[in-house]
C-alpha cells in the first residue's frame, strides 16, 4: 500500500512540474518580438507588388476533363458499383431503396425481405433478356422508369 501511495504522489509531482514548464514555454512564445515595422513599411509600399518566380521550362499538369454522362448512364452507374459495365443481381438489390413504398404491400411501414427482393428479383428477371445474370447497359435501359404525366393547371 505504501508504494501504491508513493507511486501516485510521483506521478502526480511529475504532472505537476510537466504543467508548469508547458505552461513556460507558451508564455516565453507570447513574448516573441513584433516584426520589425520598417520591413512592413517596405513590404507595404507597393501592393501590387508581387513575388518574382521563375518556373522556367517546368508544367503543371492538365486539369482532368470532366466526361458527359446521359441521364441513363449516370442511373447505369449507381448501381453499377464497381463500374465493371455489368450489373449484378447483388448489385441490383443493394441499391434498391427509393421505392420502399412501392414495396411495403402490407403498408406496415416495414419492408421485409420478401416483400423488397420479390420486386426487386421481378424486375432484374425481367430486364435480363439473354438470361446470363447479368445486366448490359442496352437491358439495364429496359427498367428506366416510365415519365410522369405533368399535370397541367386548368386555372
Amino acid at each position: 500500500m505504501k508504494a501504491f501511495v508513493t507511486g501516485s504522489l510521483v506521478t502526480l509531482m511529475i504532472m505537476g512540474v510537466g504543467l508548469f514548464w508547458w505552461q513556460g514555454r507558451a508564455e516565453v512564445e507570447k513574448a516573441a518580438p513584433p516584426p520589425d515595422p520598417l520591413a512592413l513599411a517596405e513590404e507595404m509600399a507597393d501592393p501590387d507588388a508581387l513575388p518574382i518566380t521563375d518556373p522556367g521550362e517546368m508544367q503543371g499538369p492538365a486539369p482532368p476533363e470532366a466526361s458527359e454522362l446521359t441521364k441513363e448512364q449516370r442511373r447505369f452507374f449507381r448501381y453499377d458499383r464497381n463500374r465493371d459495365w455489368r450489373i449484378t443481381r447483388s448489385e441490383m438489390l443493394s441499391s434498391r431503396s427509393d421505392g420502399f413504398r412501392k414495396l411495403d404491400k402490407d403498408g406496415n411501414n416495414l419492408l421485409t425481405f420478401e416483400e423488397w427482393a420479390v420486386t426487386t428479383v421481378e424486375k432484374f428477371e425481367g430486364a435480363d433478356a439473354n438470361g446470363d445474370r447479368e445486366l448490359s447497359p442496352s437491358e439495364f435501359a429496359t427498367t428506366r422508369p416510365k415519365p410522369s404525366k405533368k399535370r397541367r393547371c386548368a386555372c
